[in-house]
């Protein structure tokens, strides 16, 4: 080899080392000697060194937050390394991807890559690549909810760091312990293992873990009501965030010292911070932190009485939620295909070596997709549904005590409360959808109103691009049909955000066309057209079907409803219809649709609820979330019910021995002890309430499925919980009761 070559090769080795050794207290001077290895590398068209340049060019991008640069240093890097042969760089770069997933809040997505990367460090024994991976895996686990397996994902990357001595390594994962310590009202052990991860970041010189450190610190202060101490943690480390580039750190920072300013009464300095967070926020895409800070603004104006600007940021939060959780339903689809590809190629690499071994293989990797898959769904509906349950049921003891315009703003949200557990309930029931087992479930519905409300859900979309948004109808007011008011909305308002959502300048219209009468039916026309840029004859045939994409998900500049046109056709046909399109390039496109539906007369509610009759029962309700805790027991007062409130399932068995209560309420994802393990210690072991009505409410659709334990409930009370269905149920059981008595 040239001497030179050689001279230059090992001057790239330096260059990287120098620049990863020194990534933790300089960020930026480790990106600009990254940059200069890989201009090096190049030049001396070194595949290895060009990949390994990629990889870590790739890791400090994505911890300033700019991910598309870090995901496209990341799949180039895997071209050379694939190319190669070379397991660790794959890995390293998967890696990255990986994280750059989770951070942008795909988490299905980025736990397939990371697991991905696991087995291939697993494969070369790569102990601190396997530590750190743990630890990412567990972060995950942690977003969505798992607390177990994120305790044992910490716990395996502790155990394999304290092997290597990679004290680091160790303290990363102290900091992830804490925050779910934290969460489970420990702070003595939280702030025993925070303090140690403090120690171990200065004795390695760990600027930017530090800075993670201090702000894991500062939350506990901030818990512990040491409001002056988390004051100074929070802007410690947000200073040093700042200087070290860690935009996500930062960002993090201020939401926090918004809300103790807030605590603080400080309503100006509390703007001030909320409002730089959520710039920073909204110039990386850090969806999370966004709605954090929209609903941050929103009490900060509520409390400083400027009611417009209050009601603004509401909107903002509102509106931004629902566009994160409808591109969670995408992605939860698209990594459906990911995972059968994934066992797919390891299948057939695996085949080269043993056919039979493969064929086994393949079977229980098929069998732990569906259980990944069934897992996933199951945490996810819980996660999205439980905060849903806190809405609808401040919305229904609203109802009662507001009046005038404000009832009309109440209408909405819940309208749009609705629409996001729709389309909750929607992505769930997708199997059955695409097996055409899905059934309409028809009821007495105003169209004029529907349309009214669907409207009215994407009028705040359309004003944040200036498009003006009409609703075109000649359907009579007074007329109502019988239709499926959840899938006509899903179809209607997914076909307008996607309007909306390409169209720049111009403007929607909503059509609601009558066709023809009859004595028993109507047609009617549905059609949304747009002045937005068009679309292709080539993506004409390729819109409707399933999994296809125009353009890429990661540069879509808003999240649409989540089903896609291909979930819209489907729900079109299950109407006996037909979905179609016209589109001229750079002129717009019009999609359209008919159904014949059926008259009815206009419902007349007179009927009034006999609440008393649940007056001066008693109720056990075990609940782990104080606001769902709060919400439901002001309910239930309302109706005469005396409430004892477990905030776990041993709690909750605890007071089963004590007391006799006329029913029971069982969350079922809980600290301590979970709704299950509870039911069957009061069904099976000795206390007052082995034959106690228990009632599982919950907003984990997967629990019905559960044959193991499903059986052990009087009935299944889904969150966001239908206020009529959860009065029914406790009304019935108090009458079986009185009849057998």
């Amino acid at each position: 080899m040239n001497i030179n070559v050689l001279s230059e090769k090992n001057k790239v080795i330096q260059l990287l080392e120098n620049s990863y050794s020194g990534r933790i207290n300089n960020l930026p001077r480790s990106i600009e000697t990254a940059e200069i290895a890989l201009q090096i590398s190049r030049k001396l068209d070194d595949k290895s060194l060009i990949g390994k340049s990629l990889n870590q060019l790739s890791l400090y991008y994505m911890i300033i937050s700019d991910f598309d640069q870090s995901n496209k240093k990341s799949e180039e890097a895997i071209v050379y390394f694939t190319e190669l042969n070379d397991d660790i760089g794959i890995a390293d770069a998967k890696y990255n991807i990986g994280s750059v997933y989770y951070k942008t809040n795909n988490y299905h997505a980025g736990l397939v890559y990371l697991i991905d990367a696991l087995k291939l460090y697993k494969k070369n024994n790569d102990l601190y690549n396997q530590s750190k991976v743990e630890k990412a895996i567990g972060t995950i686990y942690e977003y969505i909810g798992d607390s177990y397996n994120a305790f044992k994902s910490y716990k395996s990357s502790i155990k394999i760091a304290k092997k290597i001595g990679e004290f680091n390594l160790e303290s990363n994962v102290y900091n992830n312990l804490s925050g779910l310590l934290l969460k489970r009202e420990k702070t003595k052990i939280a702030m025993s293992m925070i303090e140690h991860s403090i120690t171990l970041k200065k004795k390695t010189n760990d600027t930017r873990g530090y800075a993670f450190a201090v702000y894991g610190r500062g939350k506990i202060h901030f818990k512990n009501n040491d409001l002056e101490k988390a004051e100074s943690d929070f802007l410690d480390a947000v200073e040093t965030h700042k200087q070290m580039r860690e935009n996500m750190g930062a960002a993090m920072g201020l939401n926090k010292l918004g809300i103790l300013y807030l605590k603080l009464e400080l309503f100006e300095k509390a703007q001030k911070f909320a409002q730089e967070g959520l710039e920073l926020s909204i110039k990386y895409n850090m969806s999370m932190i966004k709605i954090k800070n929209y609903h941050l603004l929103y009490l900060i104006f509520k409390k400083k009485n400027d009611n417009i600007k209050s009601l603004e940021y509401l909107e903002n939060y509102l509106r931004e939620k629902e566009s994160v959780i409808n591109t969670q339903t995408l992605k939860v689809i698209e990594n459906y295909d990911l995972i059968n590809k994934m066992n797919l190629l390891e299948s057939e690499a695996l085949l080269q070596k043993e056919k039979q071994i493969t064929i086994e293989k393949k079977n229980r990797d098929e069998e732990e997709s569906v259980r990944l898959k069934q897992e996933f769904l199951s945490i996810m509906s819980h996660e999205i549904r439980t905060p849903l349950n806190a809405i609808t049921t401040i919305v229904t003891i609203l109802d009662s005590q507001i009046h005038g315009e404000s009832k009309k703003l109440l209408r909405s949200l819940q309208f749009a409360s609705d629409n996001l557990i729709s389309i909750v309930n929607d992505i769930l029931d997708f199997t059955k959808l695409d097996s055409n087992k899905a059934k309409l479930e028809k009821h007495n519905i105003n169209l004029s109103e529907l349309c009214d409300d669907i409207l009215n859900l994407n009028s705040g979309l359309a004003r944040n691009k200036n498009l003006n948004l009409n609703l075109i109808t000649n359907i009579n007011s007074e007329q109502n049909y019988l239709l499926d008011k959840t899938k006509l909305s899903q179809i209607l308002s997914n076909l307008i955000s996607n309007a909306i959502k390409f169209t720049d300048y111009g403007k929607v219209d909503f059509t609601v066309e009558m066709l023809k009468q009859e004595s028993e039916f109507d047609t009617i026309l549905f059609k949304v057209t747009d002045t937005g840029e068009g679309i292709s004859e080539s993506d004409l045939l390729e819109i409707f079907v399933s999994f296809s994409q125009i353009k890429p998900i990661m540069t879509r500049k808003q999240g649409g409803t989540g089903l896609g046109l291909a979930i819209v056709k489907k729900l079109v046909e299950l109407h006996n219809s037909e979905i179609k399109v016209k589109s001229t390039e750079k002129e717009g496109s019009e999609f359209y649709f008919e159904l014949k539906i059926r008259k009815i007369s206009q419902e007349i509610i007179t009927t009034k609820t006999n609440f008393y009759q649940l007056k001066d029962k008693l109720a056990l309700l075990a609940e782990d979330t104080p606001m769902n805790a709060l919400l439901m027991k002001k309910l239930l007062s309302n109706w005469g019910i005396i409430t004892d409130h477990a905030t776990n399932g041993k709690e909750a068995f605890e007071l089963a021995k004590q007391k006799k209560y006329d029913f029971i309420l069982m969350d079922i994802h809980m600290p301590e002890m979970n709704g299950f393990e509870s039911t069957k210690l009061i069904r099976f072991n000795k206390n007052l309430n082995n034959t106690t009505p228990v009632f599982a409410v919950t907003a984990d659709v997967m629990t019905k499925e559960d044959k193991e334990n499903a059986h052990l409930f009087n009935g299944i009370l889904w969150k966001p919980l239908e206020i009529e269905k959860l009065f029914s149920a406790l009304a019935k059981e108090i009458e079986v009761k009185n009849n057998e008595s």
